[in-house]
């Protein structure tokens, strides 16, 4: 299982620096930060520690099986993300 991001991120990265999987992308350091829409969790790199949702100041991650059904295409947004990546 995996935590996503859902619409509420602000790019903050506060979940970033408690990551220990370091999952979670665009960091601060990358070119694409500045520009980023909001943050993104890799599913294959989740270890579903929770630490992600207990340090987001605006409630944005959710675990897979939390994420409210309006939000549900987000499984599918951050996934995409590390897809476009790899290419």
């Amino acid at each position: 299982m995996t935590y996503v991001i859902a619409a509420p991120c602000i790019a903050d990265y506060s979940c970033i620096e408690v990551c220990p999987a370091d999952c979670i992308s665009p960091r601060p350091d990358d070119p694409d930060f500045d520009k980023a829409e909001q943050l993104y969790i890799d599913p294959r790199q989740c270890i579903d520690c929770n630490a992600c949702m207990e340090a987001c100041p605006v409630s944005a991650a959710f675990h897979e099986w939390d994420l409210p059904e309006k939000w549900n295409n987000y499984l599918t947004v951050n996934a995409d993300y590390y897809e476009r990546s790899l290419r």
